[in-house]
C-alpha cells in the first residue's frame, strides 16, 4: 500500500507541472502579442503625427460649400414635334465664396431672365437624356457666371438641379 500512495502524488505532480507549463506558455504568448501590437501601433503613431500635420494644414484650407436655393421654380414651354411640353426646374447655386452668392442674389432678376431664356430654348428630346441635362447644367453655369462677371462679381462654382420635371 505504501507504494500506491507514493505513486499517486508523483502522477499528480506531473500533471500539475504540465498544466502550469501550459498556462505559462499561454500567458507568455498573450503578453508577446499585446507587446507586439503596442510596438507596431506606437511606431505608426509617429507616421500619423507627421501625416496629421499635413491633414491639419489641409483642414485649415478647407472651406465648406455654401448654397443659395432659388425660391421660385423655372417653368418653361419646350418645343416638341408632337405637342406642347413643359419643363419645371428648381435651381440652387453652390459656391465656397459667400460674396459670390450675395452678388447672385442681388442680380437675381437678370439671372432669372437669362436662365428662363436658356431653359426655354431647349429641345424636349435632349432633356430626357442624362447627357442633355448635364449639358444644360454646364450652359446654365456659364450663363450665370457671364452675368456675374459683367456685374463685376465673383463667379459661382456649380449650379444644382434640386428638382427637374418634364411633362
Amino acid at each position: 500500500m505504501a507504494e500506491n500512495t507514493e505513486q499517486a502524488p508523483a502522477g499528480k505532480k506531473g500533471k500539475l507541472k504540465l498544466i502550469i507549463g501550459l498556462v505559462v506558455v499561454i500567458v507568455l504568448a498573450v503578453a508577446l502579442s499585446i507587446g507586439g501590437t503596442l510596438w507596431f501601433l506606437q511606431s505608426g503613431d509617429d507616421a500619423e503625427t507627421q501625416d496629421g500635420d499635413a491633414d491639419t494644414a489641409a483642414a485649415e484650407a478647407f472651406e465648406p460649400s455654401l448654397y443659395y436655393s432659388l425660391d421660385k421654380p423655372f417653368i418653361v414651354t419646350l418645343a416638341s414635334e408632337e405637342r406642347q411640353r413643359y419643363m419645371q426646374i428648381f435651381v440652387a447655386l453652390q459656391s465656397r465664396n459667400q460674396a459670390a452668392l450675395d452678388a447672385a442674389q442681388t442680380h437675381m432678376p437678370l439671372l432669372r431672365s437669362r436662365l428662363l431664356t436658356l431653359f426655354g430654348a431647349q429641345d424636349f428630346q435632349a432633356m430626357q437624356t442624362p447627357e442633355g441635362k448635364q449639358a444644360l447644367l454646364e450652359e446654365a453655369l456659364s450663363t450665370v457666371n457671364t452675368v456675374l462677371e459683367q456685374e463685376g462679381a465673383e463667379p459661382i462654382d456649380h449650379i444644382l438641379f434640386e428638382n427637374f420635371v418634364l411633362q
